[in-house]
């Protein structure tokens, strides 16, 4: 599996031929997007800086949009939607937001998407399976503040958190205050390639990966 982040929220994952988009930026938005082909986007919240599913068609490549809470499978890739909130964008006002979990090679993702709460439903962590990679936004402005962002992360028991939303989106320093949060000061990644064994011994450690623009 190869991981890319391509800034905001927006991550590129390829394993095998498959390619899965989570959270496109569009070209409405004011942040930069980026254009590939993808076979599945997933889109958390209806807003400009994420639903930019028609970037990530390329030729005769048309992504599977998944757009809400529900239970999908394409192509052998199991997600699940479960519903939460965001107050980012549009004045503040609260609006649904997706939490995803996707399973393929054997491993859990866990995409948290625009989400504001500081805990989980109890019943969305019954929903959750054992998660190996967990995304997760830490700008504060309508998503979660950092060192609540951490919070809750490690909450999850996840093997690998993954910050996102920062840097061009967001509270300024939300990298800063997050990885202060967690006691780690990780090298960035250009992208970060995993098989299963590589998270043998891992517990809620920090990756932070470059935004890499295409």
């Amino acid at each position: 599996m190869i991981i890319t982040y391509l800034g905001g929220e927006f991550f590129k994952v390829q394993f095998g031929d498959v390619t899965l988009a989570f959270n496109p930026i569009s070209k409405d938005s004011d942040l930069k997007p980026s254009r590939f082909g993808a076979d599945i986007a997933l889109i958390s919240a209806n807003h400009p800086d994420f639903n930019g599913s028609d970037q990530v068609a390329h030729g005769d490549k048309q992504p599977f949009v998944v757009a809400g809470p529900g239970e999908y499978e394409v192509g052998g890739v199991f997600i699940k939607g479960l519903p939460s909130t965001t107050a980012y964008g549009f004045g503040g006002k609260e609006l649904v937001n997706a939490i995803y979990t996707v399973s393929l090679e054997n491993m859990n993702l866990c995409f948290l998407g625009a989400h504001n709460a500081n805990e989980l439903k109890a019943e969305t962590i019954e929903a959750l399976d054992d998660i190996d990679i967990l995304f997760v936004p830490i700008g504060g402005e309508g998503v979660l503040e950092p060192a609540k962002a951490y919070k809750l992360a490690v909450s999850l028991e996840p093997k690998i958190i993954i910050p996102m939303h920062y840097g061009d989106i967001g509270i300024k320093d939300a990298l800063k205050v997050f990885l202060k949060e967690a006691g780690e000061n990780p090298e960035p990644q250009a992208k970060l390639t995993l098989k299963k064994k590589d998270l043998e011994g891992k517990e809620a450690d920090v990756v932070v990966l470059e935004s890499a623009k295409e």
